[in-house]
C-alpha cells in the first residue's frame, strides 16, 4: 500500500511493513520469557518444561471435574505412548503423581497431583505470580478488561492457528 502498510488478512488491522504488528511481537516475548522462567524456576527443583505442563493440564482438568488419564495427557501435551509412560513415571517417582485405579473402570488408571505437587508448584510459580501482580496494579479495572478480553481472543487465535497447522500436516485429512 501507498502508506507503507501490508493490508491485513481477514479485515484485521494492516500490518506495518516490515513484519507483524508490535502487539504480536510482544506476545512472542512475552511467550519467550515465560518458557526462559519455567526452565529456569523448574529447573531449581529438577522439573522439566513437560514435567510443569503435565501438571497444569492434570490440574487443570482435575478443576473441571474431569478423569485425566494417561491418554488424555499424551493427547493433550503431543507425546508417544512411550514418552507418556516416562514422563508419569518420572512425575510418580518424584513424588509430585500417583496412579490411581478408576472406581467404575478398574483398568482405567486416573493421575492425581500429590500435595508435594502443590506446594512445589507453588513455590515456582509465586515469584512471577507476585511481580505479575505488582505490574498489574498499575492499570485501572476497565484497562485490565480490556487486556484479558485481548488475551483471551489471542489464546483462541493460537488454539486455532494450532488446529490448522494441525490439520494440514501430511498423515492429516484437510
Amino acid at each position: 500500500m501507498a502508506d507503507g502498510t501490508d493490508p491485513a488478512p481477514q479485515g484485521g488491522p494492516p500490518e506495518p511493513a516490515g513484519g507483524p504488528h508490535p502487539l504480536v511481537r510482544l506476545l512472542q516475548e512475552f511467550t519467550l520469557e515465560a518458557n526462559r522462567y519455567v526452565d529456569t524456576a523448574g529447573g531449581r527443583k529438577d522439573m522439566h518444561r513437560t514435567d510443569l505442563n503435565a501438571l497444569a493440564v492434570i490440574m487443570r482438568h482435575t478443576a473441571k471435574g474431569n478423569v485425566v488419564t494417561p491418554g488424555l495427557l499424551r493427547k493433550e501435551l503431543h507425546l508417544s505412548s512411550p514418552a507418556t509412560t516416562a514422563l508419569i513415571d518420572r512425575l510418580d517417582h518424584s513424588g509430585h503423581v500417583t496412579r490411581e485405579r478408576h472406581g467404575s473402570d478398574r483398568r482405567q488408571v486416573q493421575l492425581r497431583m500429590t500435595p508435594k505437587a502443590f506446594q512445589e508448584g507453588g513455590a515456582i510459580f509465586a515469584p512471577l505470580a507476585r511481580q505479575m501482580g505488582s505490574a498489574m496494579a498499575g492499570f485501572s479495572a476497565e484497562e485490565l478488561d480490556t487486556v484479558s478480553r485481548f488475551m483471551t481472543a489471542m489464546v483462541e487465535a493460537t488454539v486455532a492457528a494450532r488446529e490448522e497447522s494441525s490439520a494440514t500436516q501430511p498423515g492429516n485429512p484437510a
